[in-house]
């Protein structure tokens, strides 16, 4: 079922747009779901909080890419669950890892404005724009989706020794691209 479709069912208020969302990216959630958090049963309770979020938020969004859309509930249900997890220090997972490493491009850590973000999120774009396809891949899939290094390796046959001095090259190419442009972060 494409995703328009599926929209459509979320709109008539028909319960099969969450079995056909689940049936369709169940998988891609999972993942993403799984790279944050530490215990299968968080995983569980993201999934299905993010199943259900969508089922409030859709109406009155209208996702043209579902795919992005139950990414993005799925990755910001996740950092919540993360965040009470630590607070109760229950936590783990690549999460912590990944949040250290960025911590060389990130200096300032206040709330940015909403004109402050359009503003990083135009310079990123950019940025990204200019890395080869395989440096975008792999800081993706370490930022975004938090996949483990020897994961992202293994996926584009790369050592795990390469792995981590692209992400650590283009870390401080990110940083000096932010500050050539007058973002602190």
């Amino acid at each position: 079922m494409e995703d328009a479709e599926i929209v459509a069912l979320y709109f008539a208020r028909d319960e099969q747009a969450i079995a056909q969302t689940q049936q369709k990216y169940d998988r891609y959630c999972r993942y993403i779901a799984e790279n944050i958090l530490s215990s299968d049963e968080d995983v569980e309770e993201c999934l299905n909080d993010a199943y259900h979020k969508a089922w409030n938020t859709i109406p009155p969004q209208a996702p043209t890419v579902l795919a992005g859309y139950m990414g993005m509930l799925t990755r910001q249900i996740a950092f919540d669950r993360y965040r009470e997890n630590r607070r109760v220090k229950r936590g783990g997972g690549e999460l912590a890892l990944v949040l250290d490493e960025l911590q060389d491009c990130i200096e300032d850590r206040s709330v940015p404005s909403v004109q402050e973000t359009a503003a990083l999120q135009d310079t990123l774009n950019r940025f990204f724009m200019q890395q080869p396809s395989r440096t975008r891949i792999v800081f993706l899939q370490r930022y975004w989706y938090g996949a483990r290094v020897e994961d992202i390796a293994r996926s584009l046959g790369m050592s795990q020794a390469g792995v981590n001095t692209l992400l650590c090259r283009t870390r401080k190419k990110l940083k000096k691209f932010l500050e050539k442009d007058g973002i602190r972060l």
